[in-house]
């Protein structure tokens, strides 16, 4: 069953950060394209996890400083055959004639929901290109599936006083998502674990019909930032089935 689930999901890497604190490195550069151990780039780390999960249908969007990134993804990830409708395609934001930058994480998904109809994938991966970490998706999916949910997020424990860093989860022993709060200032600690969150890593797994549905509705409001943790996900929760992934480093 798993391979046909990863030939079914369509990978999206946001990747058109800024990077302020990391100037001057970012001056020049995106943030997933500041160089990390010489020759490689930050992207790559999540490049390399979406190869070696079996993920094979990539799009990178762009933004700030995209030269940058896009020449680094054309020479050194350009080993997929088309042809197997395998890809890594870069994508700069579509909607520039209007004189601004994507309004948020969500807005940035939203503007390619052409490529998600294009290509017709029963789920859609969402993934952020200036993490740095080692993970098979693999196992996010598998849950995902036998969840049967309709969204998951990748989640990892962090202290307390780190909360206003993350976005929080409060979840049953199922994992089930209760509640979300976007970084908030002190966020609700584990059970029985004092001194303890359970945060998002920006890692997001979903139904793609559900997703196109909760994108549209967060663009027709007002009051929307137009970000997954702020907007889509805190409404996902009250009307759908949404779990936490509990990360787990490869190896372990």
């Amino acid at each position: 069953m798993l391979p046909h689930a990863l030939q079914n999901t369509l990978t999206f890497i946001l990747a058109g950060g800024v990077g302020g604190r990391l100037k001057p490195l970012t001056e020049r550069r995106a943030k997933p394209a500041v160089p990390f151990g010489g020759a490689y780039r930050i992207i790559d780390f999540t490049l390399s996890n979406c190869i070696h999960s079996g993920l094979r249908r990539i799009y990178v969007l762009t933004q700030y400083q995209a030269l940058s990134l896009e020449e680094h993804v054309r020479y050194a990830w350009n080993f997929l055959p088309r042809r197997l409708l395998q890809f890594i395609s870069v994508r700069a934001p579509h909607h520039l004639v209007t004189g601004r930058w994507y309004a948020g994480t969500a807005d940035a998904i939203y503007h390619n929901i052409d490529s998600i109809r294009e290509e017709a994938p029963e789920r859609v991966l969402i993934l952020s290109g200036d993490h740095i970490y080692k993970m098979d998706y693999r196992r996010m999916l598998e849950e995902h599936i036998a969840h049967g949910a309709t969204a998951t997020i990748g989640a990892v424990k962090i202290p307390v006083e780190d909360s206003s860093r993350f976005g929080i989860f409060e979840t049953n022993e199922e994992a089930r998502v209760l509640s979300f709060q976007e970084k908030p200032e002190h966020g609700r600690e584990l059970p029985g674990e004092p001194g303890w969150c359970l945060g998002s890593m920006g890692i997001y797994l979903f139904e793609t019909e559900a997703l196109v549905r909760h994108l549209r509705e967060d663009a027709e409001r007002e009051d929307s930032t137009r970000d997954f943790g702020r907007d889509v996900i805190p409404r996902m929760i009250q009307d759908s089935d949404v779990y936490a992934h509990h990360f787990r480093s490869v190896g372990q």
